[in-house]
């Protein structure tokens, strides 16, 4: 329970960390938006999953059924930037990274529910 803890927590306060500013820089994306809807949308979906992992982080046995859900969370990032990188459509740099960082973030919470026990 430990293990799922950490790994939560700080999944958790590291992506608050990152997201956070993207709501202030919009105005720096090249090209410039055309639908700010989806980027906005995007920030405030991620935003409220890592508070989901703050949540979960603070009493894993109560939220284990939870966690499978935020293997899809994590996978909807890993899954399209691996494709795109593929098929030459995300070039190396930040997107990707995110994505390759977002695939171990998956491997980790596998690890800690398989870690904790039910309720």
């Amino acid at each position: 329970m430990r293990f799922a803890r950490w790994v939560y927590a700080i999944s958790g306060l590291y992506g608050l960390l990152i997201l956070v500013p993207g709501f202030f820089l919009a105005s720096m994306v090249t090209p410039p938006l055309n639908h700010p809807e989806f980027y906005y949308g995007f920030y405030g979906t991620a935003l409220a999953w890592q508070i989901g992992f703050l949540l979960i982080a603070r009493d894993p046995v109560r939220w284990r059924a939870l966690m499978p859900v935020t293997f899809v969370e994590k996978l909807g990032f890993f899954l399209p930037g691996l494709w795109l990188y593929h098929t030459g459509q995300l070039p190396p740099g930040g997107p990707l990274y995110g994505s390759l960082l977002d695939g171990a973030w998956f491997v980790l919470f596998v690890l800690a529910w398989l870690k904790t026990p039910r309720a």
